[in-house]
């Protein structure tokens, strides 16, 4: 099993002091920072792909619900990986949640935003950066209920996981 390596930005690249073997972890690092990973979940990787082919044409709506592309960094591999996810709009930000099916543990691009909230998103044929937080207590009744509205099934993932599952903010920087 390969080493795994700390999250590293470019610029600690660019001004790290050349090591024995630098080169080479320079080299994949550049790599992961152009490589972009789709879900490993089979239908979510086949929505993402006719998202993408389809520059959003396809896959926008999924079962009538408005869906966007998420990527994230990987928080111990810096590999970026990309996930569809159900969306609502709060002014000019974006809301997902974070439910990962009512399971006890939260989804793993939850995980790598919480680390680097500097996402990527697409919806429909627009791509933009973006910026991730977490809605905080006071905020997150009203944003909760409004994903409901979109996604009922929310309320039940909340009643079965075990944990409180989180309302991430994306805005859009300029």
């Amino acid at each position: 099993m390969a080493e795994m390596q700390p999250e590293k930005s470019v610029e600690t690249w660019a001004e790290a002091e050349p090591a024995e073997g630098a080169m080479s972890d320079r080299r994949q690092w550049e790599e992961a920072e152009a490589e972009v990973v789709d879900s490993p979940v089979g239908w979510v990787a086949e929505h993402i792909r006719a998202y993408v082919e389809s520059n959003g044409q396809k896959g926008h709506l999924f079962h009538g619900m408005p869906t966007l592309l998420l990527t994230t960094r990987g928080r111990r591999t810096g590999i970026r990986r990309r996930t569809a996810l159900i969306y609502g709009e709060a002014g000019e930000s974006y809301l997902i949640v974070a439910s990962n099916g009512g399971s006890p543990i939260h989804p793993a691009w939850y995980l790598n935003l919480t680390e680097d909230p500097a996402v990527d998103v697409q919806i429909g044929a627009e791509t933009f950066s973006a910026w991730a937080r977490t809605a905080e207590s006071d905020e997150k009744p009203m944003l909760w209920q409004q994903m409901a509205i979109i996604f009922p099934t929310y309320t039940n993932y909340q009643a079965k996981a075990g944990r409180d599952i989180p309302v991430v903010i994306l805005t859009p920087l300029a």
